[in-house]
């Protein structure tokens, strides 16, 4: 079989076998992170694995978006976004990033309101 055959076989397998499973959030500094670094947070008014946070709420507070390929696995879930989207959640319990971190490795939400806390596993 040919080189260029072989490839078309294998990327075909690979097209019908559907996509790559990307991994739910990391752990860093005894907290958890997105893909991009940026420290998550839970929020003390999310009742029943619904997000409490909306409007203004949500603007500070965005929500940690799964992306279209994630997948839930073990304590890690998806929970519906004030918008409509997948939201990732931990045992439950919305995850958001918060719009004041400037930079990945923030944590200056840590303790907001008294009702904004890091993620942690």
């Amino acid at each position: 079989m040919s080189t260029s055959k072989t490839l078309f076989l294998l990327l075909l397998g690979t097209a019908l076998s559907g996509p790559a499973l990307a991994d739910p959030p990391k752990t860093q500094n005894g907290h958890f992170i997105d893909s991009n670094g940026a420290t998550l947070y839970t929020y003390d008014k999310d009742t029943g694995g619904k997000s409490a946070c909306t409007d203004k709420c949500a603007q500070n507070w965005p929500p940690a978006l799964a992306g279209r390929d994630d997948t839930a696995s073990g304590d890690w879930t998806f929970v519906e976004s004030h918008d409509g989207k997948r939201q990732w959640a931990y045992k439950g319990k919305p995850l958001y990033l918060f719009a004041k971190d400037a930079k990945p490795g923030d944590t200056t939400g840590d303790g907001a309101g008294g009702v904004w806390h890091l993620a942690k596993p």
